[in-house]
């Protein structure tokens, strides 16, 4: 079979750093942390009282106020930031085949705002009396429904879930329609909004959290010794995988082509890494073939990175286990040091941030890096706290979360 090619041409992005992609990507280079005190309910009683919140977001500024009650906020910002990719993508323009252009949107919780102030209701009230948008707000799926909606896309719709992986899946299975001819275009992209009460207590009864209250900014440290659990964030992240030749024909400007994905399950533990991270290595093999790459060709990893202990030393011995003597030779940065985690819509502004690298030649810090772990490999480049400048012709990004998923994807300069 000839496989089309695939290549990006849209971005979107609203994160705790930038509510657009200049802005998210000037704040991952100048190390801008997202972290401060939780703003959306009252912490004072919760062991974790900050995060990585979405600053000065405005619904009604971009969508109808009268559509907005109809969204949760996971939604609001998918309809934001998928927004943003198409208008930058050009897909919105008269004459495109509508029919063959389809949204692959990921999240890992999706509607938990809504769900828990619902279910408060209930508790609170003798009498049932439901939103009759509740189960529409609440729905994973429903985010990919309003955007094709919006923009009238009939090509395929669904949504991915994965947990801290659903956003490389997306990405992944919109790749795959586009190479095998089935579509055109795929507008895929995750979002999540769990700062509320059931998101940071669940997270914290599970001692996933940061608890460092004292000085939220310097919480996210992956690979630091002294990490101590990772730092919730909210946002999303979009990109516009588009057939080569579609792309071509009108016109649409090029940041980069999608080579490969590769997928796995540890098979392991339902919340720990495998301690040798073998799924993770496994999808990234996965992906280099997939890619048809060497693991030389590879200059930058975008890793999973969430600032735990054991899940950022699995994360690196899979690299190691997986590139060799390379993975001296590449840049390995986790931008969670600055946005926090996104949880389902990690990997997709991780994409975004990989996708960036590869176009600018610039790699992203890891910031708030004190004390070195002695566990670590010391002649491992993790790129601490400053961005630095080298070629970058391409990067892969890891996606791992909660059962075991393992997702990675490679994106690479496009040469023609």
């Amino acid at each position: 079979m000839n496989l089309k090619r695939v290549v990006v041409t849209g971005l979107g992005a609203l994160t705790p750093i930038g509510n657009n992609v200049d802005e998210f990507w000037g704040n991952l280079l100048k190390g801008v942390s997202g972290a401060g005190p939780i703003t959306r309910f009252d912490a004072t009683n919760y062991k974790t009282k900050f995060a990585c919140e979405v600053k000065n977001f405005d619904p009604s500024a971009f969508i109808d106020k009268k559509e907005v009650r109809r969204l949760d906020r996971f939604a609001q910002f998918a309809m934001v930031c998928s927004s943003e990719a198409i208008k930058d993508s050009g897909l919105d323009a008269e004459g495109v085949n509508r029919d063959k252009v389809g949204v692959i949107w990921a999240s890992g919780i999706g509607g938990l705002d809504v769900f828990i102030e619902e279910i408060t209701n209930l508790a609170l009230n003798p009498i049932p009396r439901f939103n009759p948008f509740f189960i529409p707000k609440m729905i994973i799926d429903i985010a990919a429904g309003h955007i094709s909606m919006k923009w009238g896309l009939r090509g395929p719709n669904y949504a991915t879930v994965a947990a801290c992986a659903s956003a490389n899946i997306a990405f992944m299975d919109g790749f795959n329609l586009i190479r095998l001819g089935k579509c055109k275009a795929i507008v895929a992209g995750g979002s999540e909004a769990p700062i509320s009460q059931g998101g940071v207590g669940g997270f914290n009864a599970m001692k996933a959290l940061s608890e460092r209250n004292d000085s939220p900014e310097t919480a996210s440290r992956p690979f630091d010794k002294d990490r101590d659990g990772f730092v919730m964030g909210e946002g999303a992240g979009a990109i516009v995988l588009e057939e080569l030749e579609h792309a071509l024909a009108r016109g649409a400007k090029i940041y980069c082509e999608m080579l490969g994905g590769g997928m796995s399950a540890d098979a392991y533990h339902l919340t720990a890494p495998h301690p040798e991270g073998l799924g993770a290595a496994l999808a990234m093999t996965g992906a280099l073939e997939d890619a048809n790459m060497k693991p030389e060709d590879i200059h930058y990893i975008n890793v999973h990175g969430t600032s735990t202990p054991l899940g950022d030393l699995a994360e690196l011995l899979s690299i190691k286990k997986v590139f060799g003597e390379h993975a001296y030779s590449m840049n390995i940065s986790s931008t969670k040091s600055m946005t926090g985690h996104l949880l389902g819509a990690a990997g997709a502004i991780e994409a975004v941030a990989s996708i960036l690298a590869v176009k600018e030649d610039i790699v992203p810090p890891t910031i708030n890096h004190f004390t070195d772990d002695p566990v670590i490999d010391p002649k491992l480049n993790l790129t601490f706290n400053q961005a630095q400048k080298r070629t970058v012709n391409a990067a892969l990004s890891n996606g791992f979360g909660f059962g075991g998923h393992n997702a990675t994807v490679i994106f690479s300069k496009y040469k023609g």
